[in-house]
């Protein structure tokens, strides 16, 4: 198989993430396998370490003419044997691109949101779809989003569910000395209730609800203390919120960190409170990889990965009682350990990377031979 891999940057997003695995896991597997990023956000270049050529096609506007011309240039020259393109954008430059090149493949689409944020995203989803209906396949990322998107025809000829999927051996929990050296680096106590969220420091993951949970746990006696993992442009308003709540001291942000493992060993548990965009959280899979319950606002597919009360607990999006009822229960070291063994076993039974990966290759190499068969029959038939 020779694959095109089309992304909209390599920045540090869960589409960019999804695409840069997949790349490197089918060219370990012996599969000829291209990347190209649309807009010249370069953060994670480094982990394409599989691909026989990376591109970027420098676009400095939403549909620059130029950038398509470069990929239908690169499409000529490569030949793909099947083209997948992650969410609605790089589908477009895709699609344009192809008809460009005259080069004749089929177009898959990875597709990785559920709600959009206002009126300009609808109005683009109203001219995305005869796109995605053109698309030889669509996959979905968890069966939620599927039920939400295909009656509001969001479909291609052929539509199907993979869950997103990550390393268990790579995410794997780290020794309790591990954790106690990082806890005390951090300037932890042993009975401090740490919990941590690992998210880019955007409005709609709603870190503010955290501070405000925080406030509440600590009104009751619990000494929680929160760890927020990345950076971003809400840092300030973070910052403010804890300060005026008198939480400065409870409350640390590590900034960007290119492993976040060690940070989240020396959580309790995890939080996921987003408000939207949250589809099928590869950050929330890998808290329960590294053996943390996650409490996650019920979104998207969060309950096709967090079995309430099992693994982790869900809540309403932007209910903040809610959310301290359901950290206050994790306070309890024994069941919050329960809860983290069964959050791993669960992702190592059900979301792999390993098995996303199989899942998709097989997908792709069907897409190959569907394609190739028909193309055949095409050029055998008799000329009227």
């Amino acid at each position: 198989m020779r694959a095109v891999f089309i992304t909209a940057t390599l920045g540090f997003g869960g589409a960019e993430r999804h695409s840069i695995t997949l790349t490197n896991r089918l060219a370990e597997r012996g599969h000829e396998c291209h990347a190209v990023y649309i807009k010249d956000d370069p953060a994670q270049l480094e982990r394409l370490r599989g691909a026989a050529s990376v591109r970027c096609l420098r676009a400095g506007r939403y549909l620059d003419l130029s950038a398509v011309q470069a990929l239908a240039d690169l499409f000529r020259q490569v030949r793909p044997s099947v083209v997948v393109s992650a969410n609605p954008y790089s589908m477009l430059y895709a699609f344009l691109a192809m008809r460009r090149s005259g080069v004749r493949a089929p177009l898959a689409v990875t597709f990785h949101t559920t709600l959009l944020l206002g009126a300009k995203e609808w109005l683009q989803m109203l001219y995305y779809r005869p796109f995605f209906w053109a698309a030889e396949c669509l996959v979905f990322v968890c069966e939620a989003q599927s039920r939400y998107w295909l009656p509001r025809k969001v479909a291609a000829r052929s539509n199907l569910v993979i869950h997103n999927g990550v390393d268990p051996e790579y995410w794997k929990p780290a020794s309790a000395e591990a954790a106690s050296r990082m806890r005390a680096l951090l300037g932890y106590a042993r009975d401090d209730y740490v919990i941590g969220i690992c998210a880019a420091l955007r409005p709609e993951k709603n870190h503010v609800q955290l501070i405000d949970a925080l406030a509440a746990l600590r009104s009751r006696g619990i000494p929680a203390r929160v760890l927020v993992i990345g950076d971003g442009p809400m840092r300030p308003a973070i910052e403010a919120r804890a300060g005026a709540a008198g939480l400065a001291d409870a409350v640390r942000i590590t900034g960007f960190q290119q492993d976040v493992r060690p940070y989240l060993a020396a959580c309790d548990t995890a939080v996921l409170c987003s408000t939207t965009i949250e589809t099928f959280s590869l950050a929330a899979l890998e808290a329960m990889a590294l053996g943390r319950p996650v409490v996650h606002s019920d979104i998207g597919g969060a309950a096709e990965m967090v079995c309430d009360g099992e693994n982790g607990f869900l809540f309403p999006a932007g209910d903040t009682p809610a959310l301290v009822r359901r950290l206050a229960e994790l306070a309890e070291p024994a069941r919050r350990a329960r809860m983290g063994t069964a959050a791993r076993e669960l992702v190592v039974a059900r979301f792999s990377e390993r098995a996303m990966v199989e899942r998709y290759e097989t997908t792709l190499l069907k897409l190959e031979t569907k394609w190739r068969q028909r193309d055949n029959l095409r050029r055998s038939a008799p000329a009227h």
